[in-house]
């Protein structure tokens, strides 16, 4: 069925893919819509949450910074660079339920921002890890739960997007915080694995 590639929760009661599709819409739009909100505050203070929120490397005070790094861009142009690809991955994870859309968003931004205050070099900003580990959580999850569905619309996702998969490597992407897109897309790989259906199985098997 068409529906199983997004459908990875018990289904409830009104709890259909239109419910779930508006829900999301709500969500993800309403996650956008607060970075938007924050980058036009940060611009008025002349970006100078960036300098207090931003996350830096391997400081102690700057384990705190992992919380709030994704939310601060260094300006308009970078928030809008992220904004449609967090958009449309986190509205296709969201299809598979809350659960599932949380899960991956907290691993994701867990895993970006241990990667950068590991590896880092500068004062990081911006939700790209974010949009790696939702990018990377739909590329893999089909193969874990063994999905043809899933894989299907992984392999679309990689056609259209695929390139930005190059973002992690240090050498093609010495402007920005390879770190950042390296540590948020392996955020998204554990997710997948630790929601994968395949794992729950075998977890209810070993009861």
């Amino acid at each position: 069925m068409v529906l199983d590639a997004f459908r990875s929760e018990r289904p409830r009661a009104g709890d259909t893919p239109a419910a779930r599709a508006r829900r999301g819409l709500l969500v993800v739009g309403s996650f956008v819509g607060l970075l938007f909100v924050i980058e036009i505050v940060n611009t008025v203070l002349l970006h100078s949450l960036n300098g207090v929120f931003g996350l830096r490397p391997r400081s102690l005070d700057g384990i705190l910074d992992i919380l709030t790094f994704p939310l601060l861009h260094a300006n308009l142009a970078h928030l809008l660079s992220n904004a449609l690809p967090l958009m449309v991955f986190g509205f296709l994870v969201f299809l598979s339920g809350l659960r599932v859309f949380v899960t991956a968003l907290a691993s994701s931004w867990l895993g970006s921002g241990a990667a950068v205050w590991l590896i880092g070099l500068n004062l990081t900003v911006g939700a790209s890890g974010l949009v790696f580990g939702l990018f990377a959580f739909l590329l893999v999850r089909g193969f874990f739960n063994r999905s043809w569905w899933q894989i299907l619309l992984a392999v679309v996702l990689f056609m259209a997007y695929g390139g930005i998969l190059f973002g992690i490597l240090p050498t093609v992407a010495g402007f920005v915080s390879w770190q950042a897109h390296l540590g948020g897309a392996a955020g998204g790989v554990v997710a997948a694995l630790l929601l994968s259906t395949r794992r729950a199985g075998q977890l209810r098997a070993g009861r």
